[in-house]
C-alpha cells in the first residue's frame, strides 16, 4: 500500500516546496520562503535536499545581498511528486475499509 511513496518528498516542508513549484513555472526564494514560513537557512537546507535530488533545479542572479534565486520542479521531480501523490491518494482511499 505505501508502494510509491518518496521518503524525500514525504518531509512536510519539502512536500509543500514540491506542491507550489507544481502549480508555477518558477518560484523565488522570497516566495517560497513566504508561503512555507520557515527560515531561510531551513528553506535552503530543504531545496539543497530536492536539487541534489534532481527534482528542482535553480538559478542565481547576482550575489549577496542583491542577488536572487529562482527554483523550478524538473521533470524527474514532476514524475516523483505525481507518483507520491498518487500513493497519498490511494493510500487515504484505502483508510477505513476494514481491511
Amino acid at each position: 500500500m505505501i508502494d510509491g511513496l518518496d521518503p524525500l518528498i514525504h518531509i512536510p516542508k519539502r512536500l509543500a516546496a514540491m506542491a507550489v513549484l507544481a502549480n508555477a513555472p518558477s518560484v523565488s526564494f522570497r516566495f517560497l520562503k513566504d508561503q512555507l514560513q520557515i527560515s531561510e537557512s531551513d528553506l535552503s537546507k530543504q531545496m539543497s535536499a530536492l536539487e541534489s535530488a534532481g527534482y528542482v533545479s535553480s538559478t542565481k542572479v547576482g550575489h549577496g545581498r542583491g542577488g536572487s534565486t529562482t527554483y523550478r520542479m524538473t521533470r524527474a521531480g514532476q514524475v516523483a511528486y505525481e507518483t507520491h501523490c498518487a500513493a497519498l491518494r490511494a493510500l487515504i482511499g484505502g483508510a477505513g475499509t476494514g481491511d
